[in-house]
């Protein structure tokens, strides 16, 4: 009985682990009570708020505190996002979640179903600055954050054209270094969708690194090991595919669009050709069964026997006839086919 009721003991102990629980406060003076949780499959989307991405919404109690629990999360990592705003729902007939309502305050973090996250308030009551959990990826975006805010405040020091080339390049490859070093795929398409951006600065030093730098197909190597079947891969692989194509050479896309084209007609070429043999096949089969529909029963069986090369006495004994009555049958044959010849019937039925 002991053991049955430790087995329990442990079995319910694994299933109550196997949970999620994201809590922290928020300031009621400040803040609507409605929290929402969101995960993130779009990395292009991790600024905003998308209606689409929202799987769950509690209520801060009086205090402000919150949390999220249960047991529904993927079991490997993804990006989630919880958030608060100020926005109507209803302002304008338009529904707030449309990915603009700036008055709003987010965290994005990396978690699993069975981890536990809190998130206290740091200096000032500032809420979302500061992550305690379970999981040591959890706090990647704030570290890049970080490094972001650090990136800024250097292209404040001198506002001038030659600066900002100048910090565009070493910030460029101080990201990249730096998600590398936080051995966590998902981090590093942080800094890619910030470094790739087409309405950034970073963009066109992104689309020369991407002429040289091996760094891009080393990454999705990586996504493919930690997260072969995600839409983060997939949508990466696209991506980075369209990029790859962009910079392939004019004449490379001519040449191979001209391959293509050249294929399409050989192909094509090769399917009008089998259509028409078979056309020719079909009529020929057609001719064959018109003919033989002149003939009557006997006669077909005649004519089958005539053009197996067989003389008239095999053809009687193979159908115990005389051999007069076979000759009589030929004769049929040959004035309803219109023909002189056992030759000139073969050539009929030659297909």
């Amino acid at each position: 009985m002991r053991i049955i009721i430790l087995f329990v003991f442990l079995t319910v102990s694994f299933v109550c682990k196997a949970q999620y629980s994201f809590s922290g406060y928020t300031n009621p003076e400040e803040w609507e009570r409605s929290v929402y949780l969101s995960i993130v499959e779009d990395y292009r989307k991790m600024e905003g708020v998308h209606s689409e991405q929202i799987i769950a919404k509690t209520t801060a109690d009086s205090t402000g505190y919150f949390e999220f629990k249960g047991n529904m999360l993927d079991i490997e990592n993804r990006i989630y996002r919880i958030h608060v705003d100020r926005c109507s729902e209803n302002q304008q007939d338009i529904n707030h979640f449309n990915g603009h309502c700036n008055d709003s305050e987010a965290l994005l973090f990396i978690a699993k179903n069975t981890d536990s996250l809190t998130l206290p308030f740091s200096f000032g009551n500032q809420i979302f600055c500061a992550v305690e959990s379970n999981n040591p990826k959890a706090n990647a975006f704030l570290k890049i954050d970080s490094l972001k805010n650090e990136m800024r405040f250097a292209y404040s020091e001198f506002r001038s054209e030659a600066n900002r080339k100048l910090n565009n390049k070493k910030w460029f490859k101080s990201l990249q270094k730096f998600g590398a070093t936080l051995n966590e795929p998902l981090a590093e398409l942080y800094i890619y969708s910030y470094l790739s951006d087409r309405s950034s600065d970073l963009h066109s030093y992104y689309v020369e690194d991407l002429k040289h730098n091996n760094y891009y197909d080393e990454l999705l190597t990586r996504l493919k090991n930690h997260y072969p079947n995600t839409s983060y891969t997939t949508q990466y692989a696209n991506e980075l595919a369209a990029d790859h194509y962009m910079l392939t050479p004019n004449s490379e896309k001519t040449s191979s669009f001209w391959q293509i084209a050249l294929g399409l007609i050989l192909g094509l070429s090769i399917l009008l050709n089998l259509f028409f043999l078979f056309r020719i096949w079909k009529e020929k089969t057609s001719k064959i069964e018109d003919l033989k529909a002149k003939l009557s029963k006997q006669e077909q069986v005649v004519l089958e026997h005539l053009l197996m090369d067989k003389t008239n006495k095999d053809i009687a004994e193979s159908l115990f006839l005389s051999v007069s009555t076979v000759k009589t049958h030929t004769n049929n044959i040959y004035k309803k086919l219109n023909v002189q010849s056992r030759d000139d019937a073969k050539s009929l039925f030659t297909r």
